[in-house]
């Protein structure tokens, strides 16, 4: 698995427009083979953090070089963001584990 961390931050004044494109950005990456999640936050201080998980490389290109996407990053650097990082990760290990729901236990 392919990890992605993009933190950046917002120039003000432009979350009106920013906000839909992200919107977008969102449902298009859904639809990359291989894609498969993201979640999105902001920190109390505006920075704005966002995971994205593929199965590999390849998918990770293919969403690099989408040509929407491609454009929506031009418009970010050039309008958008005040500045912006992005490190790509290799998942060494993966572990997760979750509660399991106690018998009788309404849901």
């Amino acid at each position: 698995m392919i990890v992605t961390v993009f933190r950046s931050r917002l120039n003000p004044g432009v979350e009106e427009e920013y906000d839909p494109m992200a919107r977008r950005m969102s449902e298009l990456a859904r639809t990359i083979p291989g894609y498969i999640s993201h979640k999105g936050f902001i920190a109390e201080d505006g920075e704005r953090v966002t995971i994205v998980e593929f199965e590999s490389e390849e998918a990770l290109r293919e969403w690099r070089i989408h040509p929407e996407h491609a454009k929506a990053k031009r418009r970010g650097v050039e309008s958008f963001f005040s500045d912006y990082r992005f490190q790509i990760c290799s998942v060494v290990r993966d572990r997760a584990w979750a509660t399991k729901a106690k018998p009788g236990a309404s849901e």
